[in-house]
């Protein structure tokens, strides 16, 4: 049972995605004075291995972890250069940036700061759909390299646990069309599906 998640589950899921992403995308337009729009939620079961076969070995995950309301973590995972334009631009930069750089301290500050911010409105939208106040710890946002061991011990995941996988398309402005995918381990997918219900938070006809 703790291995998948029904049809419903996974509508659920991506109705929370699509609220919370929203929310999130009002927050980094008003940052970066830029139009953005983080939309489609694909649900999607992986494994490890599944997952950083979608990216070129280093990504950036940004943690998510939970003082109150909701137990557990979940992880964002950015594309390098999406980072370094979101982080050009929070630093009165044009976003033109080369994709092959490194990221600099500096650049991993400003996109934990821009995740905080984006996270912290997202889950004050979660807070009203279950009824229930959620704190976020700081977001802390990391270089995942994904045939290290020790990210999968950052993220908190057994190698061979099942992640559920949230993918976004997120556009700012003409200078990224991407993707940003937030995966849950499958404990806490399931929790947020069975907090939805017992709240009845979700319209699921409109789902």
């Amino acid at each position: 049972m703790h291995h998948v998640i029904t049809a419903e589950d996974s509508d659920i899921l991506g109705e929370i995605g699509n609220i919370n992403m929203g929310t999130a995308a009002t927050t980094l337009s008003a940052m970066l004075n830029q139009k953005v729009l983080i939309t489609t939620p694909k649900v999607s079961v992986l494994t490890w291995k599944q997952l950083y076969q979608s990216y070129d070995n280093l990504a950036v995950g940004v943690r998510v972890g939970y003082k109150n309301g909701l137990n557990g973590s979940n992880v964002l995972i950015l594309k390098v250069r999406d980072v370094k334009i979101v982080a050009d631009l929070m630093m009165g930069g044009t976003g033109d940036v080369k994709s092959d750089f490194q990221l600099n301290d500096m650049e991993m500050s400003a996109i934990g700061e821009a995740m905080n911010q984006m996270v912290g409105s997202a889950s004050t939208s979660l807070s009203a759909m279950i009824n229930r106040k959620i704190d976020i710890e700081i977001p802390q946002p990391f270089l995942m390299d994904f045939t290290t061991e020790e990210t999968i011990a950052k993220i908190g995941l057994a190698p061979s646990e099942n992640i559920v996988n949230i993918a976004f398309r997120m556009e700012v402005s003409n200078l990224i069309d991407s993707q940003i995918m937030q995966i849950f381990p499958m404990a806490y997918a399931r929790e947020l599906v069975v907090t939805l219900k017992d709240y009845n938070g979700i319209d699921k006809k409109g789902v």
